[in-house]
């Protein structure tokens, strides 16, 4: 019962999706941080991953999503808006800030749902 709730392919891309918006917030918190710093190069979570989820989930692969690692990279398509080389835009980041934000509480939502079910399950009770 509990491994076939926790192997529900919605479950563990939920789960996953936890991580990837951690990362991202970590990155977002590091561009924030370095956003007068001369020279720093903006970072985001690789294009390739997003992509490579994507299809993982619309094809059902289970053990595709579960193999996947996110992971941080610099942003080719930032341009330094000023002399002095940085690539961050605050407004950028703080957009960011906030769409991380609110898919971290679907997420967690999701996560919650499944965790829901298993205490429904064990106790008869909500």
């Amino acid at each position: 019962m509990i491994d076939a709730l926790f192997n529900q392919p919605n479950y563990i891309a939920a789960k996953s999706m936890l991580d990837v918006s951690e990362l991202r917030q970590q990155a977002i918190a590091a561009n924030i941080a370095n956003v007068e710093t001369p020279g720093y190069k903006r970072l985001e979570v690789s294009k390739s991953f997003e992509a490579e989820f994507q299809r993982a989930i619309s094809d059902g692969d289970e053990d595709g999503i579960r193999a996947l690692r996110p992971s941080l990279v610099v942003d080719q398509a930032a341009v330094a808006t000023s002399r002095d080389g940085n690539t961050v835009k605050l407004e950028d980041e703080l957009l960011d800030l906030n769409t991380n934000f609110v898919e971290h509480a679907l997420q967690t939502r999701l996560v919650n749902g499944s965790l829901l079910k298993l205490r429904l399950a064990i106790t008869g009770k909500v």
